[in-house]
C-alpha cells in the first residue's frame, strides 16, 4: 500500500504525514508527464502544502449507496459535437462558478450544492438565480458521511429532497443564509492566502441564518423533486447535460491529477489518493480527444483556472460510473 493511499483512506486517521520532498517529487512527475507527450500537460499545483492537505482534498466515499432512480432518456436526441451550458443559459450566473472547499473534504457536498444551484437557475429559466450552501449540507446531512472526513454524493441529492438546503455563498461573502465558514488557504509560496494546513473539524449544524439575511432558515430551503443515478453510458449522461444541466461525479484521484495544467487529463503515471466529487458542466474535442468539462472546487488558481478537462467515453479513472443529479422545485 503506498504512503499516498494510506494518508486518504477514510474515515477519519489519527495519525498525519508530511513529505518532505513535495516540491522535488511534483517537478519529478511534471516532467515524466509532459516527456510522455500525452493528451494533457502538467505543472506545480500545489507548493507550500504537506500531504495533510492533499488528503483531505480527498473527501469522497467512493462505491457507497445508490440513489433507487436511474434516469434513462430517449437516444434519438440530436446532440451537438461540443455543449457548453455557460454559452446556453449565460444568465445562470453559478455556471461560471469556481469555490474553493478549503482544508476540509467536503468535494462531495461542493460537487452536489454546485449542480444544484445551477439546476434551480436552469429550470425557472433564469426566475431563480442562488448559491445553495454547501455549509448546510456539510454540516446537517449525517446520512451523507463524515462531513469533512469524506461523504457519498448519492446521499447529498437525496438529502436535498428529503430535508431541502438553504442559501449560502463563498466563504467572507455574506451571501445567503449560510455561507461557507472554512477559509479558502494559499497552494502557492508567496500568495495573500493563509498557508493550507491539515483537514478541518466540520462545521456545526447550525439551523440558523447568519444576522445580515433576513430571510428564517426553514423558509429559505430550497427542495429537490426527485434525484437519480445517471446511467454509465456516453449519450445518456450527454442527454442529461443536454436537457437539464450540470451534474455531479466521482472518481478516483492519482497523483498526476494534482499536476493538471491543460490539455485532456487521462491518468499517466503515480499511485490513487482517493475519491473526488465535482461537477461536469459539458463536452468537446480538443485535438481529437474526447473530453468531459469539469469545474473543480480548489479555487481558481489550480489547474485551467479552476477547471480541467477529462477523457470522455473510457470511464476515466472511474468518471462515468458514479454520476448523480436531480430536478428542482421550482
Amino acid at each position: 500500500m503506498s504512503r499516498l493511499y494510506f494518508l486518504c483512506l477514510l474515515p477519519l486517521l489519527s495519525v498525519t504525514w508530511a513529505h518532505p520532498h513535495l516540491s522535488a517529487w511534483s517537478h519529478d512527475m511534471v516532467n515524466i508527464i509532459n516527456t510522455a507527450k500525452t493528451t494533457w500537460t502538467a505543472g506545480v499545483n500545489f507548493q507550500n502544502v504537506d500531504y495533510s492537505y492533499l488528503k483531505s482534498l480527498c473527501g469522497t466515499l467512493l462505491k457507497g449507496p445508490r440513489l433507487p432512480d436511474t434516469v434513462k432518456h430517449a437516444t434519438n436526441i440530436e446532440l451537438p459535437d461540443s455543449f457548453d451550458p455557460r454559452k446556453e443559459w449565460p444568465y445562470c450566473k453559478t455556471l461560471n462558478q469556481i469555490r474553493d472547499q478549503g482544508s476540509c473534504g467536503s468535494c462531495w457536498a461542493f460537487g452536489a450544492v454546485e449542480a444544484i444551484s445551477d439546476r434551480i437557475c436552469i429550470h425557472s429559466k433564469g426566475n431563480v438565480s442562488v448559491e445553495i450552501s454547501a455549509e448546510d449540507l456539510l454540516s446537517c446531512c449525517d446520512e451523507c458521511g463524515f462531513g469533512c472526513s469524506g461523504g457519498y454524493p448519492a446521499e447529498a441529492w437525496n438529502y436535498w429532497t428529503s430535508s431541502g438546503l438553504v442559501t449560502g455563498g463563498l466563504y467572507g461573502s455574506n451571501v445567503g443564509c449560510r455561507p461557507y465558514t472554512i477559509p479558502p488557504c494559499e497552494h502557492h509560496v508567496n500568495g495573500t492566502r493563509p498557508p493550507c494546513s491539515g483537514e478541518q473539524d466540520t462545521p456545526e449544524c447550525n439551523a440558523q441564518c447568519i444576522s445580515q439575511y433576513t430571510v428564517p432558515y426553514i423558509k429559505d430551503k430550497h427542495f429537490g423533486i426527485k434525484s437519480f443515478n445517471v446511467p454509465s453510458d456516453q449519450k445518456q449522461i450527454m442527454t442529461e447535460l443536454y436537457n437539464n444541466g450540470p451534474v455531479e461525479a466521482a472518481f478516483t484521484v492519482y497523483e498526476d491529477f494534482l499536476l493538471y495544467k491543460t490539455g485532456v487529463y487521462k491518468h499517466v503515471t503515480g499511485s490513487v489518493l482517493g475519491g473526488h466529487a465535482v461537477k461536469i458542466l459539458g463536452w468537446g474535442e480538443e485535438k481529437g480527444t474526447p473530453y468531459w468539462l469539469v469545474a473543480n472546487s480548489w479555487n481558481t488558481d489550480w489547474g485551467d483556472k479552476g477547471y480541467f478537462k477529462i477523457l470522455r467515453g473510457n470511464d476515466e479513472c472511474g468518471i462515468e460510473s458514479e454520476m448523480v443529479a436531480g430536478v428542482p422545485q421550482v
